[in-house]
């Protein structure tokens, strides 16, 4: 009996269309390079939709024998010079400064992204608060189209042999980065089209601007003849996420599609995946593993993921969701693996990739990753070919998923496919090469309880759905504690009215003339000369913290002494310093003599604390519901993690000492200098202040990739 169809428009995918020829590019230096090749073809139009792309990214490495820059932003402006017919549209997410460290600085004011009038570069905001756009497309004049796992970022490029000392890897003078897996498919004909569609609806949803689409007809075919074929002549179809949003319904195709592929495999499933966090999918698959004739599945993830941050939320949700689905492995059908490559060190290979194999039946490929924001935060989109009992399908779906498992166990395709057909098991098969050297290797489990303890449900860390503002910060700040919040909010704006007030008297009154204020200033710059300064500062801070004084005051008063650049810095380290002395004194005396002190203050900060750690440190440091001294000494009673605190004080103090350092520094400028342009300014960055002292916990926990 024929098996039915796994793709079904309207429900788990959004449309069905035929791709001409389709290619399956493996690591970013083959998809980097077909990109460019095809891309020197283009007639009309190159549409760019992305998580994050860098006018600064080497398409290429080494040299080039067509003259053309290798850099993305030059590359781009070479093409339309050389073209009058052509137009570039760039549509960059706009990003969460939570990245701002590994991305390119206001993009939006760089020559690449400027220099030429038929070059359109957008960064799109147009998502929940706490989502991203996470799409990754590329269609050229509507004929051929890529779509993947791979964003024009930097660190993305890399061969499949994933060499540890590869120089060819390294970024802006950097060191080499890790070694980096991913896949991006490369499709020709009425999918292109439909993926141009697609691409035009975000670019009008994003700026507003409605762009027409290419008259393919008279479009000459920008495929290159160098970039080889896979399959000719497949049904695709195209599965999208899209949030609800400001009048835009739900959509969810990419994450029915998952399930219901997990439910129509029989032998096999194979994944490749950034994370594996994801709720539905973690059911789906718990459900086939304890079937008594299920399926074997075999995931295949990075080691670790990359950035401090995610590993201490997402690595840990991860690891919650194997160890239940191991529980429910009665038949032993399960098994994890990473890639292992000698000589990497601390290092690991970075499986980017977002790919689902289903027997000889599926392969899905696209931008969506297994966790929860892909299926419901994000947009996404993801292309899947269904075999549908076509054997030449089936073979090429096949030679896929060998080809995959040939680089990470560093064999032949033929290899894999002999081991295969003596014993058609995938578990077995990836036994019969564990052997020394590159290989899978099953990924440990490594979570400590304590860390296990202090990350939050994944409702918060990696949600299902858009988290609105007013819950998030409900989660962390309770009815009880809003009213010391709102007051630190009010005495904050106080310092204010007080220092704009101070600084317009010496404008508009007589007192400016009763102080020689000049003088006084002279004085500060005396001590700011001194090499004794940092330590006068540390000195008064850890005072300050040990007698309850407030720290915004000392912060507001180092930025007048200072200057806003020392000033930052000598704050920053002074509460540092103060705050670990004071943990540190928390964590001597313990949990009930400090409850002694004041019953009413630790109660609450003890219970966020051991609710979410890290995250409730900056928090409580954004939105302070408790005086300085008082958080330190309980977070340090609770006894939690000495990093998690220390980089948690960091985070959460950094973006607000920078703010009033500059603030003080600006009313010194304006008591100097008594103009009304320079109290306008004060004005203003006051308000600037005390707003975003309001509204920084709404996008405090956002996160992409």
């Amino acid at each position: 009996m024929r098996e039915p169809s796994i793709l079904k428009p309207g429900i788990n995918c959004w449309r069905i269309e035929k791709a001409d020829r389709l290619s399956f590019l493996v690591d970013g230096a083959a998809y980097f390079q077909a990109f460019r090749e095809t891309a020197k073809n283009a007639q009309h139009s190159i549409m760019i939709v992305g998580w994050d792309v860098d006018s600064r990214f080497k398409l290429t490495r080494g040299s080039v024998a067509d003259g053309l820059p290798t850099s993305l932003g030059d590359f781009l402006n070479a093409l339309l010079s050389r073209s009058k017919s052509l137009r570039i549209y760039v549509l960059d997410w706009d990003f969460s400064m939570i990245y701002a460290p590994d991305r390119e600085w206001l993009p939006l004011f760089k020559k690449d992204w400027t220099a030429h009038k038929r070059l359109h570069f957008h960064l799109d905001d147009h998502h929940p608060a706490g989502a991203s756009h996470h799409q990754k497309i590329v269609v050229i004049d509507d004929r051929v189209a890529f779509t993947g796992g791979l964003d024009f970022a930097l660190g993305r490029w890399d061969t499949p042999e994933h060499r540890p000392d590869d120089i060819r890897r390294r970024e802006t003078n950097q060191s080499i980065p890790q070694p980096y897996h991913d896949v991006q498919v490369m499709v020709s004909g009425a999918v292109a089209s439909a993926l141009g569609d697609l691409t035009r609806s975000r670019w009008q949803t994003a700026t507003g601007q409605r762009l027409g689409a290419t008259e393919t007809s008279t479009t000459q075919d920008p495929w290159p003849e160098n970039i080889g074929v896979d399959v000719e002549d497949v049904p695709l179809g195209i599965a999208r996420t899209s949030p609800k949003y400001n009048g835009h319904t739900e959509v969810r195709e990419v994450e029915q599609l998952l399930v219901d592929a997990i439910f129509a495999a029989k032998q096999a499933i194979y994944i490749e995946n950034q994370y594996f966090t994801a709720h539905k999918i973690g059911v789906a698959l718990a459900k086939r593993l304890d079937e008594d004739n299920g399926p074997e599945i075999v995931l295949i993830l990075p080691q670790q993921t990359v950035g401090w941050l995610s590993q201490v939320t997402m690595d840990v949700l991860r690891e919650r969701l194997l160890k239940r689905l191991y529980a429910v492995d009665r038949h032993h059908k399960l098994r994890v693996y990473y890639p292992y490559v000698p000589g990497l060190g601390d290092q690991c290979i970075n499986v980017h990739a977002k790919v689902m194999i289903i027997d000889d039946i599926l392969v899905r490929i696209g931008s969506a990753n297994f966790n929860n924001r892909s299926m419901g935060v994000d947009s996404e989109c993801d292309l899947a070919l269904e075999a549908d009992h076509n054997p030449r399908l089936t073979a090429a779906i096949t030679h896929f998923r060998n080809r995959l498992l040939a680089e990470h166990l560093d064999c032949s395709i033929s290899q894999v496919t002999d081991t295969l057909s003596r014993a058609p098991s995938l578990i077995q098969c990836i036994d019969a090469f564990n052997r020394d050297g590159r290989t899978l290797k099953p990924l440990p489990l490594r979570v400590s309880k304590e860390l296990d303890a202090t990350v939050p449900d994944d409702h918060l860390t990696d949600p299902e759905q858009p988290i609105d503002g007013d819950q998030l910060l409900r989660e962390f700040v309770t009815d009880e504690d809003r009213t010391p919040a709102r007051r630190s909010v009010i005495a904050l704006a106080s310092v204010f009215i007080i220092a704009l007030a101070l600084a317009a008297s010496w404008r508009w009154s007589p007192l400016g003339q009763w102080l020689n204020i000049h003088a006084l200033f002279n004085d500060l710059t005396t001590l700011q000369d001194s090499w004794l300064a940092p330590l006068v500062v540390l000195v008064l801070f850890i005072i300050g913290g040990l007698f309850v004084f407030p720290i915004t005051l000392l912060i507001i008063a180092t930025g007048v002494a200072f200057g806003a650049v020392d000033g930052f810095v000598y704050a920053m380290l002074g509460s540092e310093v103060s705050a670990i002395i004071i943990y540190m004194i928390g964590r001597r005396m313990g949990r009930v003599p400090i409850r002694r002190l004041s019953h009413r203050w630790v109660g609450r900060i003890s219970r966020r604390l051991a609710r979410q750690g890290m995250i409730a440190i900056i928090t409580l440091r954004v939105i302070p519901v408790a005086p300085f001294t008082f958080i330190n000494l309980v977070a340090g009673a609770t006894h939690i993690r000495f990093r998690d605190f220390a980089i948690g004080t960091v985070v959460g103090m950094a973006p607000g000492t920078l703010a009033l350092t500059v603030f003080s520094d600006q009313v010194v400028s304006a008591i100097q200098t008594p103009d009304t342009f320079r109290l306008v300014v004060l004005s203003l960055l006051a308000v600037f202040i005390v707003a975003g002292t309001v509204f920084l916990s709404r996008w405090l926990l956002k996160r992409h990739g």
